[in-house]
């Protein structure tokens, strides 16, 4: 089964007519973007775009075989002229499923959101999900058997979904069993929400997920571009730098996130409790958290859900609270080789470890000199912590003003 994508943008395309903004201006060549729809063997088209014979045509495709046009969501815009000769578009109830005359099985999913989902299966069993804008399916059974409602307990062979503006239906849809390692993971709807440039395939890409070009031909059940995820990332940066958004951004798609804090909390000190409070309000509803500095067991857990340890730093203060490290003369005495010790022990359980992770932490060493010696050894203490961790990450991150660059 082939699915050829006439267009990949939002409904109003890519970039927006008459928007001034950043992803607009820089949405030229490849990265401008027709209204997402997708054209199946030739037999079936989901949703319609402005001009599409001729983006089919662009594409190497004819729309003569069309037996069905299918619309997954209202349509705010200009009206879209219909080409003459393609079957009446419509939208279907929810469950309803319609058999077509060259075999393909097409079923309408219910969803979260205004709009329609639709399941499509080839006649040798290949399967493909194509969700609306800001969607995600309703009447998931999160078990880990089943895939959408009523559907085979087999994962899909592709998804086609808003990645960027619903990173949560991707976790609904992993939670359920829908989507698995060998599903390949396509963002479609995408407007200028999202970043512009090689920053949209960089996130995408630690999602598992991808975006292709307008006019690619996706054959359903080849692998070989679903994106490896890593392992173990760690993200640095500054304070305010965006690193604790960066380091969630990067598990926004996967249920069951388990969000370790170690600042814990601070009696009286009601600022720290506005921060507190400010990181859990924009994690998602399905993450749980642990307030502990204890990271050895969680890493040495294999069986666990994904790990986001926020932060490193936070973590090296307690250790060093725990070794009396602040005191010069205990520091020289035994104080600076157990923070060493510790630091080593968290360098191998991070390399050793088979559970997703996302580790935050500051990066230090570029602003002005600490003037108290103990100040010192902290910013040398977490260097040091950094460099140890960075050597045993698959990938690492700067974050600077919101954007991170990648360091390896």
């Amino acid at each position: 089964m082939e699915l050829t994508l006439l267009g990949t943008g939002g409904p109003d395309g890519l970039p927006v007519p008459d928007c001034p903004c950043a992803v607009c201006a820089l949405a030229t060549g490849d990265r401008a973007r027709g209204a997402t729809s997708v054209l199946v063997d030739g037999a079936v088209l989901l949703d319609l775009l402005p001009g599409v014979a001729l983006a089919a045509a662009r594409a190497g495709r004819t729309l003569g075989g069309l037996r069905l046009v299918l619309l997954s969501h209202p349509h705010d815009g200009p009206p879209v002229e219909i080409p003459p000769g393609l079957p009446a578009p419509a939208r279907v109830p929810d469950g309803r499923e319609l058999p077509v005359l060259t075999g393909h099985r097409v079923r309408a999913v219910a969803t979260d959101a205004l709009g329609t989902g639709y399941e499509v299966e080839s006649p040798d069993g290949l399967r493909a999900l194509y969700l609306p804008p800001g969607c995600a399916p309703a009447g998931l059974a999160d078990n880990g058997n089943h895939g959408v409602e009523g559907a085979a307990a087999a994962p899909y062979d592709l998804v086609l979904l808003d990645v960027v503006g619903r990173p949560d239906a991707l976790a609904r849809l992993r939670a359920a069993g829908a989507v698995a390692g060998t599903t390949d993971v396509v963002a479609v709807h995408l407007g200028h929400e999202a970043p512009p440039g090689p920053e949209l395939d960089r996130r995408l890409a630690a999602l598992g997920a991808r975006a292709v070009p307008d006019g690619t031909t996706l054959t359903v059940g080849d692998y070989r571009h679903v994106p490896d995820l890593p392992r173990r990332t760690l993200v640095l940066g500054g304070a305010r730098s965006g690193k604790s958004a960066e380091a969630e951004r990067r598990l926004a798609a996967f249920p069951d996130v388990l969000y370790v804090a170690t600042g814990g909390t601070r009696d009286g000190d009601a600022e720290w409790a506005e921060r507190v409070a400010a990181h859990r309000e924009r994690r998602p509803a399905a993450w749980r958290t642990a307030e502990t500095c204890d990271l050895l067991p969680l890493l040495a857990d294999g069986s666990g859900p994904p790990l986001l340890i926020d932060c490193l730093s936070l973590w090296l203060t307690h250790v060093m609270d725990e070794a009396g490290a602040w005191d010069d003369q205990n520091w020289r005495e035994q104080a600076g080789d157990s923070v060493g010790a510790r630091i080593d022990a968290l360098r191998a359980a991070w390399r050793a470890t088979r559970r997703t992770v996302v580790a935050v932490s500051n990066e230090v060493g570029s602003g002005v000199v600490p003037p108290t010696a103990s100040g010192r050894r902290f910013r040398d203490a977490l260097g040091r912590l950094n460099a140890a961790v960075a050597a045993e990450s698959d990938h690492v991150l700067l974050t600077v003003a919101g954007m991170s660059m990648p360091l390896r």
